[in-house]
């Protein structure tokens, strides 16, 4: 018996930070049905590296400018209408944020201290990246235990 072999899609992604009053908080946007809390990524053109589409993406759905750092943070997979999506994750410490970008009428963004993105981003191994890398080992117990 043969099993169907699924193509994965490769994507790119940002995770867009800054810190305020000592504090670091991340900026999440809405996918554009609103539905769920999400991070800017999208399909990696042919051509372009992973760390150059997730900026591009940042500023295309999040409106936000910064340098890419180019080590990958992670990688978290997902499913969407039957098709499978890696996402290869940067971080972008954000330093400008418009008001006018490509998407800015199909999405909404909030900036949340790490705690409060962590809880409403959708997918768990986005949630186990953004534990990882922003929450020190003690503090991640909270969220697991």
């Amino acid at each position: 018996m043969t099993r169907k072999v699924s193509k994965v899609f490769k994507q790119s992604g940002v995770i867009p930070y800054r810190v305020k009053d000592g504090k670091i908080e991340i900026l999440l946007i809405t996918t554009r049905n609103y539905q769920h809390w999400v991070i800017p990524k999208g399909d990696i053109p042919n051509g372009m590296s992973p760390p150059a589409s997730a900026a591009k993406e940042a500023w295309e759905e999040a409106g936000v400018i910064g340098q890419v750092n180019v080590n990958e943070l992670g990688t978290y997979k997902y499913r969407k209408r039957g098709k499978i999506y890696r996402v290869k994750m940067y971080l972008l410490p954000v330093e400008m944020l418009s008001e006018h970008y490509p998407e800015a009428s199909q999405r909404k963004r909030q900036w949340l201290d790490v705690n409060k993105a962590i809880r409403r981003v959708k997918f768990s191994s986005l949630k186990r990246i953004l534990k990882g890398f922003f929450l020190p080992k003690s503090d991640s117990c909270a969220f697991r235990c």
